[in-house]
């Protein structure tokens, strides 16, 4: 077993004589006009040259296609932070291969990720969608994803290129980064996803580094083309093109569209001489390369004409789930056995996040909530839910199952577009109370006033707070009697922040159960200016009333200790990870730590499920009979939870990040630029080399993770390196009484180097699984590049290498010796 990565060599070469001769039929004008999105989500046709749009949809965690519609429903696949946790790289495979299946479902071409910015701060907003703080582990999985997606004919999408790892002042701040941190880092998180597996697109950031925005970059060239061979399409993210400056570097496409700063004005600028004709024939070329590779050239035989590893979808979102979920603490008490009572708490465990928030979201046809599939897994079981603490924080939308159209007498709500002069000009039957209008067909330039109604018929009694979210000014009624009338406004600068994670406004009403009310929501939306003008979105649903803190709390408590085993589900919420902004605490929200210790203390049989897409502060760890990590789990995360607790899985993952004690530990932190400038100034020390470099101690270290059997390295040899590789032979023995997982892997070290370097880093890691008592040979290369450190090129320092097999970076098991 091999744990290395090898060049994908593409199925079929494109014709590039062909190429040619498609750009020598177009005008300048139809060149420039190809360079720009024709709207959110396509690019613009040439009939003339068989070209067809090609659609491209955000896809890190579940592609959703063109429109974001409950009606047209997305497989809702595990967060990246769950996904590199199963430090498998078939399972990246796997994952991008489903994928592009969703996408060839909804005729996308183009799956914008995976996104493989760093964990460079726990408190990095996107930290959920992204994979790791470690540059190798990263490349490897992205690589994996990448080669997934486009063996089944799709383009993948490595992103943001580069250095966007915050989402403070993300459109301007200026990422001040050495040389060295960025090669050995930030951009060695990309290299493999392009040298390795030919990514057919790359997406560039907004951010700038070192003084140049990145889609104005000479690192678009160098290292991207030109050491790298990059030979696609380098995407902008959205809105990210701001001049015709960028026009002049390797950045090939500017979206959205139909408005940015390119056409008419790059096409004078052409005809000016202050941009190469031959510059736009470049970034020509490569979109219609791009074109023929996911068969949008008419007469060009795509590589892949349809896809070649397809697999149930759904059973793979549960697996994959349970892949991914870490087990950090276990006094015996997992897998259970068989409980006649189980207490299950928690507000997560009913209301669970299986994604975090912003574009990457998906809709997916259903979600198995904790409670659900715990129940599913126990049968016999009597489960009783209490909710403990109460963690939403804004509106949720209306209980799909509760509400019916009052024009069609079916299912979901009536939603009407009003133009200035009082005319309905556009209506749709909704299934969900949560809108979104990001692309698609609904005339946003026409609208004045939305209008929705629904019949809602709750299931219990209860008292909420009913209300919109969205910028601009709303009216709620409830049976005819307005209960809010009021603007929300935009909170902060970031238009995606406001367009994904809105404001809301509510006000207080009494639900009996089973009385059917009749809502109405009229709402005038503030309009935005530039890309975002052809978007809006709207929630309408209830936010929690004011309830006492202390009797959840103790509720909960009591159920607890009527029960055989509690298992309390704590996490974050809409508010807390999403894109747009970065978080300001890693304490969990709400009351749930106090939940938590009433639980322990009711029961100490207590299992607590952490359902975070990154790192939460756990004072209360050492007192839980388990503690399982479960992050963002995909619409199959209750099932998968249920499978783990009863052991039907074991749970198969290891920490791609470190977890702190207190946040005050946490070496890098800082996510706010000062003066529009963010400095890396703790260079090549990001994540567990920080910590190791500090002398701190984690909660838990990178690469830890429990499982259901235990493990022995028996040995470990090398003969050294050979061809610029060192082959580690490792015998593994499951020496425990079940199948299970381990992950092996392989740190180096140098301590009398006469280079900065951290005091171990990551160069090799292997999967092996096998049964209770069997033995395993795996090898596990390390090039000699891993070694190697960047200062004006790569330099290798002659001399002795420690190279530690290990269960994690703080657990070195042997160690080997290697001479450069």
């Amino acid at each position: 077993m091999t744990q290395t990565s090898t060049r994908t060599e593409r199925a079929q070469d494109i014709d590039d004589s062909v190429i040619d001769a498609r750009v020598g039929e177009l005008t300048l004008e139809e060149k420039v006009a190809l360079l720009t999105g024709r709207d959110f989500w396509t690019t613009l046709p040439i009939e003339k040259i068989g070209l067809r749009r090609i659609l491209v949809s955000d896809g890190p965690s579940g592609v959703r296609g063109e429109a974001w519609d409950e009606r047209s429903p997305s497989l809702n696949l595990p967060s990246a932070s769950a996904l590199s946790s199963s430090w498998d790289v078939d399972i990246a495979r796997r994952y991008g291969a489903a994928s592009a299946v969703e996408a060839r479902r909804k005729g996308v071409d183009v799956v914008l990720g995976p996104t493989i910015n760093l964990h460079r701060s726990p408190l990095g907003g996107r930290h959920f969608e992204a994979f790791s703080e470690d540059p190798v582990l990263t490349a490897a999985l992205a690589a994996a994803y990448v080669r997934g997606v486009q063996d089944n004919g799709v383009g993948a999408t490595p992103k943001h290129y580069v250095a966007n790892d915050f989402e403070t002042e993300r459109f301007s701040a200026d990422v001040q980064v050495s040389d060295r941190a960025l090669r050995e880092v930030y951009l060695r998180a990309f290299e493999d996803a392009v040298v390795e597996a030919r990514a057919w697109l790359v997406m560039s950031a907004y951010n700038a580094v070192n003084g140049r925005t990145a889609t104005e970059s000479d690192l678009l060239e160098t290292p991207l083309n030109d050491e790298w061979g990059f030979d696609g399409v380098v995407i902008s993210d959205w809105t990210a093109v701001r001049s015709i400056e960028s026009a002049r570097h390797a950045q090939d496409l500017a979206m959205p569209g139909p408005e940015g700063p390119w056409g008419v004005a790059l096409v004078e600028a052409v005809r000016r001489g202050e941009v190469s004709e031959e510059a736009i024939d470049r970034k020509v070329h490569r979109i219609l390369r791009l074109a023929a590779r996911v068969g949008a050239l008419e007469g060009v035989e795509p590589p892949v004409a349809a896809p070649v590893h397809v697999e149930d979808g759904v059973a793979f979102a549960r697996e994959a789930a349970a892949e991914g979920m870490v087990l950090l603490r276990n006094d015996g008490i997992l897998p259970l056995p068989r409980p006649a009572r189980i207490a299950v708490i928690g507000d997560n465990a009913r209301n669970a996040r299986t994604q975090g928030g912003g574009s990457a979201t998906v809709v997916p046809e259903h979600v198995v909530s904790p409670v659900d599939g715990i129940a599913a897994a126990f049968p016999d079981a009597e489960v009783i839910y209490a909710l403990g603490a109460v963690v939403q924080e804004g509106l949720a939308e209306l209980d799909r199952s509760a509400i019916r159209n009052p024009a069609t007498g079916g299912p979901g709500a009536r939603v009407e577009f009003i133009d200035d002069a009082g005319e309905v000009v556009f209506t749709e039957d909704r299934l969900a109370t949560g809108l979104v209008y990001f692309g698609g067909d609904a005339p946003l330039g026409r609208l004045a006033r939305l209008v929705l109604e629904t019949e809602y018929t709750p299931v219990r009694t209860e008292d909420v707070r009913l209300g919109f979210a969205g910028v601009g000014r709303g009216r709620v009624l409830v049976d005819g009697n307005t209960i809010a009338d009021a603007v929300a406004e935009a909170v902060g600068t970031d238009l995606g922040a406001a367009l994904l994670s809105p404001p809301a406004i509510s006000a207080p009403v009494s639900f009996e159960g089973g009385t059917t009310y009749r809502l109405r929501v009229e709402y005038e939306p503030q309009r935005q200016g530039g890309a975002l003008s052809h978007a809006m979105s709207i929630t309408v649903g209830t936010e929690p009333a004011d309830v006492d803190a202390d009797l959840l709390i103790a509720d909960a408590a009591r159920a607890a200790s009527a029960a055989d085993v509690a298992v309390v589900v704590v996490g974050t919420n809409s508010r807390v990870e999403s894109e747009g902004h970065d978080r300001t605490s890693l304490a969990l929200p709400g009351r749930q730590d106090d939940l938590v210790r009433a639980v322990v203390a009711a029961n100490p049989r207590t299992v607590v499920v952490v359902n975070a897409g990154s790192p939460v502060t756990m004072p209360w760890r050492d007192d839980a009979a388990a503690v399982l990590l479960t992050y963002f789990g995909g619409q199959e995360y209750g099932a998968a939870l249920g499978d783990v607790l009863s052991g039907v899985r074991e749970p198969g993952g290891r920490l791609p990040t470190t977890w702190p004690a207190t946040q005050a530990d946490v070496p890098v932190l800082d996510v706010t630029p000062v003066n529009g400038v963010m400095r890396y100034d703790e260079g090549i020390h990001i994540g567990y080399r920080a910590w190791l470099r500090a002398g701190t101690a984690p909660a838990y270290p990178f690469g830890f993770g429990l499982g259901y059997t235990t493990w022995r390295v028996e040995e470990a040899t090398t003969a050294g390196f050979a061809d610029d590789v060192a082959r580690i032979a490792v015998r593994v023995t499951n020496t425990g009484d079940r199948r299970g997982k381990h992950v092996v892997q392989v740190y180096a070290e140098r301590p009398d180097s006469a280079v900065d370097r951290p005091a171990r880093w990551l160069v090799g890691f292997a999967v092996v699984r096998a049964a209770a008592g069997e033995s395993q040979e795996l090898a596990i290369d390390v090039p000699r590049r891993a070694l190697a450190h960047w200062d004006d090129g790569w330099q290798y320092e002659p001399g002795a290498y420690a190279l530690h097999v290990s269960e994690s970076v703080a657990h070195p098991a042997l160690r080997l010796g290697v001479e450069l």
